[in-house]
């Protein structure tokens, strides 16, 4: 499943003024495809200025499901005569060409939600949901620039989604693109800052840059076999096996630190699994597994 790339284009199909001659074309021949509201309104009704642009945002929402049509009963009065419209603003949805459903007055974006979940039998925004699991597992996948691309698909239709935001920055963390990922975080507004999403992706780039100081591996895994208690060495090696994605590995030398000298580097090694899990997220393989196994420790 794919968004449009022309997001105007995609909003124009969506949303269109209508006339009495292109009524039957627009609403009736239409809604045997699909819903489609319609809304009667007037340049002086002054609620109706209130509900349009909440009618609008909540079409757009629904990436497809519904399409609205706007009508002028004052350049156009004849077909709001015909339903016995009085007053306005007038909301009514015709399904398989008939009205279907309606309500009167400027009524509560979470009215008109409920409205359109109603109509299309369903919760709104499923779409950005099937696509933000889509780029989700690609990204675990590690095919950062197919992530990269599905999020920037959503973002093309919701330049505020803030999980998109944060998989985004992620995506360009998994791709070494630090200086990008932080552009897309700075996108964030400042209330979002301390989201779910946002965190993990600030995690990723804290961890990323901790990585770009590291030695070779190999110097790591050597220092480590020669002395199985050298923790900074094995601290380092954990922080190289995730930067190498093997988060597993990365999980079993913390927890090796956690379990011998659980105060070293004032609990450093504990915050560290902590800080991964952030960024892995909490349905990840590694971080399940190491979550258990670090309360094993803790509370045992």
């Amino acid at each position: 499943m794919t968004l449009q790339n022309d997001g105007a284009t995609a909003t124009d199909a969506l949303i269109k003024d209508t006339t009495t001659q292109t009524f039957m074309k627009d609403v009736i021949e239409e809604s045997k495809r699909q819903p489609v509201l319609v809304d009667f309104w007037a340049p002086w009704c002054g609620p109706c200025k209130q509900l349009t642009p909440i009618l609008e945002k909540t079409v757009k929402a629904a990436k497809g499901k519904v399409r609205l049509v706007k009508m002028n009963i004052d350049e156009h009065p004849a077909v709001a005569g015909q339903l016995g419209i009085q007053s306005i603003p007038a909301v009514i949805a015709f399904v398989n060409g008939q009205p279907a459903d309606g309500f009167m007055g400027a009524v509560p974006e979470r009215q008109v939600t409920q409205f359109l979940e109603r109509l299309t039998k369903g919760k709104l925004g499923d779409e950005t949901k099937e696509l933000l699991d889509a780029a989700e597992a690609t990204l675990a996948e590690g095919d950062a620039a197919g992530a990269a691309q599905i999020y920037s698909e959503i973002l093309a239709e919701e330049a505020d989604n803030i999980p998109a935001l944060g998989g985004l920055a992620r995506a360009h963390v998994a791709a070494g693109s630090l200086d990008l990922a932080k552009e897309t975080l700075a996108r964030v507004p400042e209330a979002k800052k301390n989201d779910t999403a946002v965190a993990a992706a600030r995690a990723a780039i804290d961890i990323a840059e901790q990585a770009a100081t590291l030695g070779p591996m190999a110097e790591l895994e050597q220092k480590v076999a020669a002395n199985p208690l050298d923790h900074q060495a094995r601290f380092d090696l954990a922080l190289a096996f995730n930067a190498a994605n093997r988060r597993l590995d990365a999980v079993d030398h913390l927890i090796e630190i956690v379990r011998k000298d659980r105060k070293w580097n004032e609990d450093g090694a504990r915050k560290q699994l902590v800080q991964f899990f952030d960024a892995w997220g909490p349905t990840d393989e590694a971080t399940i597994a190491g979550r258990k196994r670090l309360s094993s420790i803790l509370f045992s």
